[in-house]
């Protein structure tokens, strides 16, 4: 690999929700990059599997326990770069939920990003460097018919993100949030399976495009926010929809 492919060399990151989706294709695209790669994963099929196929290491656990994640991310480091891709989405009016949907929810959305972040910035903080890339969805910017606890997560990912640019911002820290809308995963396409081509066709029209996006262009977009090229960008919500969050 010539040293102008390998942007990220010497660089190390950490990325939850690693094993399938959008986070097994940022883990391929940062070690493309030359970047030593630590990925979290609940299944440990899909994490060995990246790992056979990439320079990456997998570590198993479940962001659920918010002090594991903590002490995992922190024995790890430090890192240079922190992404948090992990998500769960769960498609029911509100009136539907219940308070411990709620909570799955919000640790798995919200918190879970709040555990990381804290673990890892000290260290950035430290060696006065850092990106801290935040996956969140669309949804935290327009809400979501039937999702509404999953838009509030992600609202307040966005939030959250801003704060913490504002506070390191000075420490040569950037953080930033990539909001994806209808991509095509294996996830999406196990939640639509019941809707079939209708509710399939309708997330294609919803985008300016008239398709779905692919993991790729995520993690194409995660490369380049961490990158040099991309030092002056911090607090921003960079959408990867095909203009759905327009207007």
């Amino acid at each position: 690999m010539s040293s102008e492919q390998n942007t990220l060399s010497g660089k190390r990151a950490f990325v939850t929700g690693g094993s399938k989706g959008i986070g097994a294709a940022i883990v391929r695209a940062l070690c493309a990059k030359g970047c030593e790669v630590v990925f979290a994963a609940r299944d440990e099929e899909s994490a060995q599997s990246l790992c056979a196929e990439t320079s990456a290491t997998a570590v198993i656990f479940d962001l659920l326990n918010l002090q594991e994640t903590h002490d995992i991310v922190s024995a790890n480091g430090p890192f240079d770069i922190l992404v948090n891709n992990a998500g769960m989405d769960q498609h029911a009016f509100f009136t539907k939920t219940t308070m411990e949907e709620w909570r799955y929810l919000l640790t798995i959305n919200l918190e879970a990003v709040f555990a990381t972040t804290h673990a890892a910035l000290p260290a950035m903080q430290q060696q006065g460097y850092g990106r801290i890339i935040n996956v969140s969805s669309e949804a935290g910017r327009m809400g979501s018919r039937g999702g509404s606890v999953y838009a509030a997560a992600k609202g307040g990912v966005h939030a959250f993100t801003k704060s913490i640019a504002r506070e390191n911002g000075r420490k040569g820290i950037t953080a930033n949030v990539v909001a994806p809308g209808p991509i095509d995963t294996p996830l999406l396409r196990a939640a639509v399976e019941t809707g079939g081509d209708k509710l399939l066709d309708a997330m294609k029209g919803a985008t300016l495009l008239s398709r779905l996006g692919t993991p790729e262009e995520v993690a194409a977009t995660v490369v380049f926010l961490v990158s040099e090229e991309a030092g002056f960008i911090t607090g921003e919500v960079i959408g990867v929809s095909g203009g759905m969050g327009i207007g």
